[in-house]
């Protein structure tokens, strides 16, 4: 079915640990995501997803401005190897009843974020591809 690193997409926009969780919904609008990844450096630390911000800021009456996104991120980040298989992305993405998943190499950087939907396009594709091979036969 192919890699992660052929589908990813590199250089993802990101929040540094510090800033506000405003820059985490700006990030989010713009990339029209419900996850903003959190780096140090290029190594990610975190993320946080539209509803760590509505159940840990909003709900709780925090002011978004002067919280820090790590106060909010999810622990236990979901996050994958670029050399790992697609179907590996989707396994963990129904495991774990996420969109997008980070991947980062062995020493902790961030190279790129895999979504549901580039996945889905490229097994699409491959079908599609598999259709027309079977119809020119």
């Amino acid at each position: 079915m192919g890699q992660i690193r052929e589908l990813m997409t590199v250089k993802p926009r990101t929040v540094k640990a510090g800033d506000s969780v405003v820059e985490a919904a700006k990030l989010m609008r713009g990339e029209d995501a419900g996850l903003a990844p959190i780096v140090d450096g290029d190594r990610l630390v975190g993320v946080v997803t539209d509803r760590d911000i509505a159940i840990r800021v909003v709900a709780e009456g925090r002011d978004p401005q002067s919280t820090k996104v790590e106060e909010v991120a999810s622990q236990n980040v979901v996050t994958i190897d670029p050399q790992q298989e697609l179907d590996e992305a989707l396994r963990l993405m129904a495991q774990h009843q996420l969109r997008r998943l980070p991947v980062v190499e062995e020493d902790g950087k961030l190279v790129g974020i895999i979504a549901q939907a580039d996945v889905a396009r490229h097994a699409d594709a491959e079908r599609t591809g598999e259709v027309v091979e079977e119809i020119s036969e």
